[in-house]
Formats: C-alpha cells, structure tokens, sequence
C-alpha cells in the first residue's frame, strides 16, 4: 500500500494569506509614515498619539460593541442612538437627580444590557431583520432621549460633575490616556469571548450557518440575544465614557458615532482573521481610520473630509468583507475537493501496484 505526499503549500495562496491578514495593518503603518514625512514637525509626536487614542477610544469600543452582532450574522443599528440614550441618561442621573455618579453609571451599564436583549428577543422571537428592528428601537430610543432631555442640553451647576467621574476619561495612567486601557481591556475580553470560548464558537456557527447551528442542537435564539445584549453593554459602557468626555447631555450627539463604529466593525472583518468578525481586526480598523483621519485633519481638509472619509471607506470595507467571505467558501470548497479525491487516488494506486 503507498501514501501520497501531503500536498504543499502553494506559494500564492501563502501570500494572499499574509496580504489579507496583515494588509490592513502594513497599510496603516504606512499612512503613518507618509503623514510623518508630510507633517514632520506636527503628526508624528506624542501629542498626536496621544489626542488619536483619547479622541478614538469611544468610536472604538462601539465599533467592538457593533461586531458582536455581526458575529452571529445581525446587525445593530441602534447602538448610534443607544449611545445617545445612555450618556444623556447618566447626566440626567447625576446632575438633575442627584445620583452618586458610580450607582448611575452602573444603572445605565445595566440599562443598556437590558435594551440589547430586548432588541435581541424582538429579532429573533418576532422573526423581524436586524435591519429593521433595531433601526425602529433606535428611533424609539432616540424619542426618549428627547424626552428625557426636551430638545435641550443638560449642563451641570456651578459646582459641576463630580473629579472622580470626569477622571474616568480626563486622566492619564502610565503617560497615555486611561481610554485607551479601557479599549485594551474590552478588546482582549471580546477576543477570549469569541476566540477561547464556546459562547464565542457558538456564535461563529450561528454566523454562519445557523441552520446547520439548530441541527447540532445550538439553541439560535438564545446566543443571538446574548450578542445584542453584550452589544448593549457595551453601548452602555461607551455612554457612561461619553458623558465623562463631553460633560453635558447632548440629545443628538449619539448618532455621530453610528458610521464609524460600522465602518470599524466591517473593515475589521477583512484584516486578521478575513471573512469573519473578529475584535482584533475591529481594533486594527479603528486604528486605520483613526491615523487616516488625523491625517487629513492636520492637512487642513474641511469639515465634510470625515464623512467623505467615513462613507467611502463603508463602502470599500463591505466590499472586502464580502470578498474574503465569498473567498473563503471557495477555499472550503477546494480543500474539500482535495479531501474527498486523495482516497480516490490512494485507492487507485492499490488496485495498480
């Protein structure tokens, strides 16, 4: 009886691999450097780094928040609105009701966990799109944001917000800004959720076949609502920072945030692990767009250069992310191929010694 070799790698493939892995993130070093080389004495200095994880630590965590949905296949677009709701109901708690600041913010961390799993339960027990169902909470979640507020900006008295509650975004810890941490930490929590976890396998297979998921005794409807609820925490988190950041309630500032967080979260499903969302690729994303923004913003673009940026680079991200899907089915496909002819092959060869 003989064996066949193994077969070997094939050298294109090994660099399509390399280049889809790692692609975005060469290219993000090399944005770096060109707008280094441009603006040597502004962009490449402490204060640049240090304004780019301060000013993107938010956009980032929502864009975390944003990928755990996508996971299983859906899509939350109310965490714009969500984010909105929560950090005006943090001010609201804390400045008109007098609240101790830890307490409201652990309230609206628990409300937004609570609304994810309802918006959870309305997908996959009303059997309604993600689409649709999350943009009509959204917009109910948007009406009590106005409510709450009245159309207006809630500004705290003379004596302003507590130190120790502004300090959550405000302070520095090890020479860099403490959001950033706060984007380390919920990115390494997501990454051993979904990587090391059975939650996190759980919510791959439903991804991507949640069909095939039931038949193997995976209760969809649960996971789905546990992936809009961790997506609700998580837009409850970044509430609680806003509200820290901006230090007044702002009825409408929420849905700027809604794009970049997708922008982030599809882009990130083209970059580490391609063809599937992933936190590392999220935070790589971010990073991405976050030098590309300083960039421009030193150049002296006007103010339309960011959702210009923001759209465009939507529009390429779903691009690619539908590219390294359909790219990797075929690659299943051929190795499947593969698979089922060696046997053939090896049985061909014992019938002719």
């Amino acid at each position: 009886m003989t064996t066949s070799p193994p077969p070997r790698p094939v050298r294109g493939s090994l660099h399509g691999h390399l280049i889809g892995s790692y692609g975005l993130l060469a290219l993000g070093a090399l944005l770096f450097l060109v707008f280094s080389l441009a603006l040597p004495e502004t962009f490449p200095t402490r204060d640049t780094v240090s304004s780019i994880l301060s000013n993107q630590s938010i956009p980032a965590i929502l864009a975390l928040g944003a990928t755990i949905p996508i996971v299983t296949g859906k899509f939350d677009l109310s965490i714009g609105y969500g984010l909105g709701l929560a950090h005006v109901m943090a001010m609201q708690l804390i400045v008109n009701e007098g609240w101790p600041w830890p307490l409201a913010c652990l309230t609206v961390v628990l409300g937004g966990t609570a609304v994810g799993a309802l918006n959870g339960v309305i997908v996959e027990f009303g059997q309604i799109d993600s689409f649709i169902a999350t943009l009509g909470t959204g917009s109910v979640m948007y009406a009590f944001t106005g409510w709450i507020t009245e159309g207006a900006r809630i500004v705290p008295g003379p004596q302003g917000l507590p130190a120790s509650f502004t300090a959550l975004y405000d302070s520095r810890f090890l020479g860099l800004p403490v959001p950033a941490f706060y984007v380390l930490a919920a990115t390494t929590a997501l990454w051993l959720v979904l990587e090391r976890l059975p939650l996190g396998r759980y919510m791959y297979v439903i991804g991507s076949n949640p069909r095939a998921a039931a038949i193997v005794g995976i209760p969809v409807r649960r996971y789905s609502v546990y992936a809009f609820a961790g997506s609700g925490l998580v837009v409850g988190f970044a509430g609680v920072l806003l509200a820290a950041q901006q230090q007044t309630g702002n009825p409408s500032v929420g849905l700027d945030y809604l794009l970049p967080a997708f922008v982030g979260a599809l882009l990130g499903s083209t970059t580490i692990k391609p063809g599937r969302a992933n936190a590392l690729g999220t935070v790589v994303a971010v990073a991405v767009l976050s030098v590309g923004l300083a960039g421009i913003g030193q150049l002296g673009a006007q103010f339309w250069a960011t959702p210009l940026f923001n759209g465009c680079t939507l529009l390429i991200a779903v691009g690619l992310a539908g590219y390294s899907a359909r790219r990797r089915l075929r690659t299943g496909a051929a190795a499947s191929r593969r698979s089922a002819a060696q046997p053939s092959a090896a049985a061909a060869q014992d019938d002719h010694p």
